[in-house]
């Protein structure tokens, strides 16, 4: 008998109850028109890895330890010689998740790491790019439950995107405020 799969708490909602609000508040036919999430794209830029390349390696193990996936170094696309950075030196890292990491890494960032942000008042409703994706910025690292903060010895900044199926931004933000998203209003 196989084992029993396990599935995130936020697939689950997305498939009970998420899909069947979504379908009779925009009125889709076709189940296939109900947007879905696609993937996070987590970013932290480390400009001070042109003078010490320590750095990248500890940004990379914080990353690596909030998404539980390896991330991939990014490196400068041109030199700029008064940032003494030349072409293809490694300036950041990235991760993307898919699937159930993905949905793990929502329900942390949602009701974990997002309260945790000192003065935080939502997130900002208009930082979506017109096709349904949406960016956010986060300035501290620390705010994750998997970052030991006597630990750490910088703090890091980094770019969250979460990319939708869905062709607007009403329907991209109908979706992730479903999910949990604190929306400013």
């Amino acid at each position: 008998m196989p084992e029993a799969q396990y599935e995130p708490r936020l697939k689950t909602l997305y498939k009970t109850a998420i899909r069947e609000k979504l379908k009779q508040q925009f009125s889709y036919t076709n189940p296939m028109q109900i947007p879905a999430l696609d993937k996070v794209v987590i970013n932290m830029g480390v400009g001070e890895a042109v003078s010490d390349s320590k750095k990248i390696r500890t940004a990379m193990a914080d990353l690596a330890a909030i998404s539980g996936q390896k991330p991939v170094e990014t490196k400068s696309r041109k030199s700029i010689a008064s940032f003494k950075l030349r072409e293809g030196m490694t300036v950041g890292c990235k991760v993307t998740l898919r699937r159930e990491r993905m949905y793990e890494f929502l329900d942390r960032l949602t009701t974990i790491a997002l309260p945790r942000v000192k003065d935080f008042r939502g997130l900002n409703g208009k930082s979506f790019d017109g096709r349904g994706n949406y960016a956010m910025g986060m300035k501290e690292h620390i705010v994750f439950p998997e970052i030991n903060y006597d630990q750490v010895d910088q703090i890091w900044g980094m770019d969250i995107i979460v990319c939708t199926t869905a062709r607007t931004n009403e329907e991209a933000k109908a979706l992730l405020a479903e999910f949990g998203f604190p929306f400013r209003n």
